[in-house]
């Protein structure tokens, strides 16, 4: 039998071997953090000290929120720290804890989208009902099972891992352990792996892209049926900012697992897209055009920052 060495550390190759382009990428990419960081806690914030937001739609806009956090926060202080590190390493330990977090908060707000698709039907389509339908029981339950879900995907995802054998080659061609890439670098049999991560990228994005699709099939019905045409443009604007989201995110996700593989420079651009870019648009694009986030916004700075004793919705 071949004798081999075994791996205890991974090298992350990331973005750039430059020393200046890694110093202007250091820059950008702490912007985009920090913007990132405040952008989110803002909404947050905003959220929990307005109760006139503690509705199901801003409940669930403070659970995207904070997964943006965690999403971010996973990958982009290590990568700040290799930009300006000689010795780019990370501990096999450390690679699977980032694996197991970076997979979850992906998953999660996958499942978050969808919920508050689910919750923008129920606010369309059955106005009437739908302190009802969206009670807090409901909105917890929900927003509770895209965090489940999420976390069990990652870990059995992980756990997987650990029957994978590493050696001789530590390389990987990428800023953070993401599955696929540290799978590339494997030197035992990884079909099982490989299968798992396909069946539960298929799982995720039909289960989650299907209750959107359907949802906003609905929601566009019932809008087609509204007469007045400022009734049909204020029930868009309800949905506006989360359609952008959701195909924002969705298209560069999709892109990275469901087409054929790609050069590493596209793959890492693509998971650059979805995971750091993405996290600090969303807080832009939800509080653009909203009025209600507007006004919150300029209430809580003008008068300081009180917090109630809860902000699910009632």
């Amino acid at each position: 039998m071949e004798n081999h060495t075994a791996v205890t550390e991974f090298i992350l190759m990331g973005l750039s071997s430059d020393p200046q382009v890694q110093m202007f990428l250091f820059l950008v990419f702490l912007v985009i953090y920090l913007i990132t960081l405040l952008g989110n806690m803002l909404i947050i914030l905003v959220i929990w000290a307005d109760p006139h937001l503690h509705t199901p739609m801003y409940f669930f806009l403070s659970n995207l929120s904070f997964v943006d956090i965690c999403y971010s926060s996973v990958t982009v202080p290590e990568m700040l720290v290799n930009f300006l590190a000689v010795q780019k390493t990370i501990s096999i330990n450390s690679c699977l804890v980032q694996m197991f977090f970076f997979l979850a908060s992906g998953t999660t707000e996958i499942f978050m989208l969808s919920a508050m698709a689910y919750d923008r039907y129920e606010a369309i389509c059955h106005p009437l009902t739908y302190i009802q339908n969206m009670s807090k029981e409901v909105c917890i339950q929900l927003a509770g099972g895209a965090w489940k879900i999420g976390f069990t995907v990652a870990l059995v995802n992980t756990l997987l891992i650990l029957r994978v054998h590493f050696c001789q080659v530590n390389k990987i061609n990428h800023f953070c352990c993401e599955i696929p890439t540290v799978l590339h670098i494997a030197c035992s049999d990884t079909m099982v792996n490989e299968v798992v991560v396909l069946t539960s990228s298929v799982f995720v994005g039909l289960a989650s892209s299907s209750v959107i699709i359907v949802s906003y099939g609905l929601i566009i019905s019932s809008i087609l049926r509204i007469r007045s045409t400022e009734g049909r443009r204020k029930a868009f604007s309800t949905c506006g900012s989360h359609l952008t989201v959701v195909l924002f995110f969705y298209g560069t996700a999709f892109c990275k697992y469901l087409r054929p593989a790609s050069g590493a420079s596209f793959e890492k651009l693509v998971t650059v897209q979805y995971s750091i870019v993405t996290p600090m648009l969303n807080p832009i694009i939800y509080s653009l055009k909203n009025k209600e986030v507007h006004t919150a916004l300029r209430k809580v700075l003008g008068k300081g920052l009180c917090f109630p004793s809860t902000m699910v919705p009632k």
